[in-house]
């Protein structure tokens, strides 16, 4: 090298110290929803990053979202994966921040001024409607917010739900049916040892529901619901399960040509339809195929349900299509409770949005480089835990890949949280902590023992955050 290339790169040498000061070596990244989506995220991306911080913002003071609000008070098991997601939070990398909501107290700007890297793991909070006349009178509900009150969810306390009746619709044949299903035919003595709010415990010992009729549009072959639950729902003491023998003409022949899990759910079915239960019992759960909510009857409160009977038409069994004939039913009922899904919403007019799906724009979990989502809110509503998991996962592969590829700026420093923090001062907003959070779920314990509950949840978001001070 001669003495004039030396003086060059000499004088080049500072500089390019100067830039690789400024790449950082910790991302900056920040996830916006703390239920199964959020946490699932980050605890993969603690494993492919080991110097990110990992912010994780939560619109209510309480972590876990649907494991918390979602979850059936009699399913304690599903909710174990709260420890994983405790040992998460608990990470030196992750921080939680509670009372923080997206649209309300800061903007996807904010966030992005902020951090390399946004997921949105909001997930999906608003039901899908049938649009069908009758739909406004009183005791036909959302099983999604009937869910929200047996569970504690702050913005379902209030819910108005007369349970003084003995027949209920259930519009819907998935997993979040069933469970209601459940709920409203179990004994009390069964419900009294769970963490159900002591509210809709108390309501439901005076409930005089007997029958519930179980409503879908399609047949055995395509019902939603898995086998764990309708299994669990069959099995129910003193509830008599009862199929119409003819949903199941010719099933038999079909049942050695289905994939395994679809296999032993119509298996079930098919021998519950033929040999159910034939002792005497007060309660009944009526599973009805092949029907299509028309108009919903009442004054005031709703008396029944005109129901359309369909036909399936269409080669592929398992995704045959429901098709309306001329011959319509009549259902008596005094409570209609609707489950066909739920869709998520536009929290902030800057994030691209399907307004159809229900779901954020999105390809793979990527919106675009350095911001992404995952969980009900890129997917739709589907799936188990599990598979929420499995979504979350992959994005959190994407975002390590995007910001190891450098298809995000990292040549930017970002505040973090840092610049959250100033926002929610300026604005007086208490954050909560995860260590705050842990303040609230030790007096949620403390008052369930007294009751002999695993914890009785605190419904007021205004007392929360009076524990978490």
């Amino acid at each position: 090298m001669n003495l004039k290339m030396f003086m060059k790169l000499n004088k080049l040498l500072p500089s390019c110290w100067r830039q690789c000061s400024t790449i950082p070596t910790n991302p900056q990244i920040c996830i916006v929803g703390g239920g199964p989506a959020g946490f699932y995220g980050a605890q993969r991306l603690v494993k492919l990053m080991p110097t990110a911080t990992i912010d994780i913002i939560e619109r209510l003071p309480v972590p876990f979202g649907l494991v918390r609000y979602g979850v059936a008070p009699d399913h304690a098991d599903v909710k174990n994966v709260i420890s994983t997601f405790t040992k998460t939070a608990q990470n030196p990398q992750v921080n939680f921040h509670g009372n923080l909501c997206l649209g309300r107290d800061f903007t996807l700007k904010d966030l992005q001024d902020s951090y390399h890297a946004v997921l949105l793991t909001y997930g999906a909070e608003e039901d899908r409607k049938l649009n069908i006349a009758g739909e406004e009178l009183r005791n036909v509900i959302s099983a999604r917010r009937f869910v929200g009150w047996y569970n504690g969810l702050p913005a379902d306390r209030d819910l108005k739900v007369d349970l003084d009746v003995e027949n209920v619709v259930l519009i819907g044949q998935g997993n979040v049916a069933v469970d209601v299903a459940r709920i409203l035919l179990s004994s009390i003595e069964k419900l009294k040892g769970t963490d159900i709010t002591e509210y809709a415990l108390e309501q439901l010992s005076r409930s005089k529901v007997k029958n519930v009729y179980f409503v879908g549009r399609r047949g055995p072959l395509q019902i939603a619901c898995t086998i764990k639950e309708i299994r669990e729902m069959i099995n129910l003491p003193n509830v008599r399960t009862i199929f119409d023998k003819n949903d199941f003409e010719g099933v038999d022949k079909i049942i050695p040509n289905l994939g395994r899990p679809r296999r032993r759910l119509t298996e079930l079915l098919n021998k519950s339809a033929i040999h159910g239960k034939t002792t005497e019992c007060d309660k009944t759960f009526n599973v009805i195929f092949k029907r299509t909510p028309l108009e919903f009857h009442g004054n005031a409160n709703v008396t029944g349900v005109k129901l359309g009977v369909n036909t399936l038409q269409g080669h592929d069994v398992e995704s045959q299509k429901a098709v309306l004939t001329e011959v319509v039913k009549e259902l008596p009922c005094d409570l209609v409770l609707r489950s066909i899904g739920y869709k998520s919403t536009q929290v902030e007019p800057n994030i691209p949005f399907d307004f159809r799906s229900g779901i954020i724009v999105n390809k793979n979990g990527r919106i675009a480089p350095g911001l992404y989502c995952s969980g009900w809110v890129s997917t739709g509503p589907v799936g188990v835990i599990l598979s929420t998991m499995s979504n979350a996962f992959a994005t959190s592969d994407l975002i390590h890949k995007d910001i190891s590829e450098k298809a995000v700026n990292m040549q930017e420093v970002k505040p973090g949280f840092e610049h959250m923090l100033q926002l929610a001062k300026n604005k007086g907003i208490q954050i909560v902590s995860f260590n705050d959070w842990e303040k609230i779920d030790r007096e949620e314990m403390k008052r369930g023992k007294s009751k002999g509950k695993p914890r009785e949840k605190i419904v007021s978001v205004t007392e929360m955050l009076s524990i978490a001070s």
